[in-house]
């Protein structure tokens, strides 16, 4: 009942909310431009502050919004093609062919054989799914590096955990393990410098650094980001760890089916390629795309055209796509760079002072997270500026570029930042602002982590915090 009553008052405030956010853009146009900002960059400024606005409200359902932004960045001067630039992005399709294999792991049955699994593993303890979820995230990272490909699986294997265990969807232990899965598994990637875009862009913009290198560097503070903000869900949401989950019957193990084998060999076969992506040189969608049409392939694959259209999830489609849109707009039109201008006047010449150059960077990036949703745009934007204010102030270029990276990486403030958080966002686990309020939580948690632990950990480790 206090469900539908949320749902209804949120119905209400919509078209206030909608109102406000239109009257934000419309008076951000009419404004006058801010030294340095080209009039362009000022109007696709405006149009973000509307897009985010509206998908961390949840006042339009998140495709709608990605057409409202689609049309609003025509409407104030983007051409139509440059509009539509997010949609030929090879990433959404990479995003389809994920969604598909994650569909066929739960149409398949080998989702349910999964949660089986861990339910009887826990023993009807909340606190042992969750640790198990936990511990899930490192150990996968091996086999499967892509943090939206283990996201797309473990999503469908911990809906149906939770459904078997009688788990209510809104309940706060059901909003922990997808909280886990939205905000906390992307950090086990970026420990290995092959584990998705963001540490691949972040080593190729700072150079010099090698995988086991990286590998150092990472582990440390990504074990405290993974750490703290585990125990930050555990404690937002420790209600629901007090319920005793319903214990399943023991039943003798049944053999594979025909359709989990199939299942199994073309997502092993998938994760295969995106490990050895240094050989053949693919970009990820195309492993991707190969699963996906394998897996609706008559007589091969175990999913019908129906079934996929249906069932896909069609509006992160749209989401991520409108998202990249924005990215490039923003950059074409100068605001990324005038943003970033903006984070060199805010640092101040603290020559030769690494904690107050990287927490000053750290704080005046915030807002381009918060602007930028592609952690790509983010990266090629403070990473660069980064390194260049750390040897203007005596600091090692390497730990600013590094420090702002785990600053990007370590937050979500909206579903639309992150391929693997739609996938969980459309479950329908979590709400919008859900998302943000734990994103702040989690910048802070960034800083402190790398304040209190990296910058330690890299000089400890034999890293100069000072420029050489």
């Amino acid at each position: 009942m206090s469900a539908i009553s949320s749902s209804h008052s949120k119905d209400q405030r919509a078209p206030l909310t909608i109102a406000i956010l239109v009257a934000l853009c419309a008076g951000l146009i009419a404004m006058p431009a801010p030294a340095g900002l080209p009039e362009g960059g000022k109007r696709v400024i405006a149009v973000a502050v509307l897009a985010i606005g509206l998908w961390c409200t949840e006042a339009l359902p998140a495709g709608v919004t990605a057409m409202v932004l689609i049309v609003a960045l025509v409407l104030t001067g983007s051409g139509f093609p440059d509009a539509l630039a997010g949609f030929a992005d090879p990433v959404a399709y990479f995003l389809i062919g994920v969604l598909t294999i994650g569909l066929a792991v739960q149409k398949s049955g080998l989702a349910e054989r999964v949660a089986r699994f861990f339910l009887h593993r826990s023993r009807g303890s909340a606190r042992a799914l969750y640790l198990q979820l936990l511990l899930s995230f490192p150990l996968l990272t091996c086999i499967l590096p892509s943090a939206t490909t283990r996201t797309g699986i473990l999503v469908h294997v911990y809906e149906q955990a939770l459904d078997l265990a009688g788990v209510p969807r809104q309940s706060p232990l059901a909003s922990a393990v997808m909280m886990a899965l939205n905000s906390i598994n992307r950090l086990a990637s970026t420990v290995l410098m092959t584990g998705g875009i963001t540490p691949v862009v972040a080593a190729a913009l700072i150079g010099g650094i090698g995988w086991s290198q990286w590998l150092l560097l990472m582990s440390v503070p990504y074990f405290a980001l993974l750490a703290t903000g585990s125990a930050l869900i555990y404690f937002i949401y420790r209600k629901g760890f007090q319920q005793t989950l319903l214990s399943l019957p023991d039943e003798p193990a049944k053999p594979f089916a025909p359709v989990e084998i199939r299942t199994l060999v073309i997502t092993v076969g998938a994760s295969v390629l995106w490990l050895t992506d240094a050989l053949h040189h693919w970009h990820p969608a195309i492993p991707a795309l190969i699963a996906w049409i394998l897996l609706l392939m008559p007589r091969v694959g175990v999913l019908t055209w129906k079934e996929f259209e249906r069932d896909i999830g069609w509006s992160n489609f749209f989401v991520l796509a409108s998202s990249l849109s924005l990215a490039r707009a923003l950059k074409v039109s100068g605001a990324s760079d005038w943003v970033a201008g903006l984070i060199t006047a805010a640092v101040p010449a603290f020559q030769g002072q690494p904690y107050y150059v990287v927490a000053t960077l750290m704080l005046a990036s915030v807002p381009v997270r918060l602007l930028i949703p592609n952690i790509t745009g983010f990266l090629a934007t403070t990473i660069p500026i980064a390194m260049a204010i750390g040897t203007a102030t005596g600091v090692n270029p390497m730990v600013c570029g590094l420090a702002v990276m785990i600053g990007g990486d370590a937050v979500l403030y909206y579903p639309a930042q992150s391929v693997s958080s739609l996938a969980v966002y459309e479950r329908g686990f979590l709400s919008a602002p859900e998302i943000f309020k734990f994103g702040v939580w989690m910048t802070l948690i960034a800083i402190a982590v790398v304040l209190l632990v990296a910058l330690p950990y890299w000089a400890a480790v034999g890293v100069a915090l000072y420029a050489p």
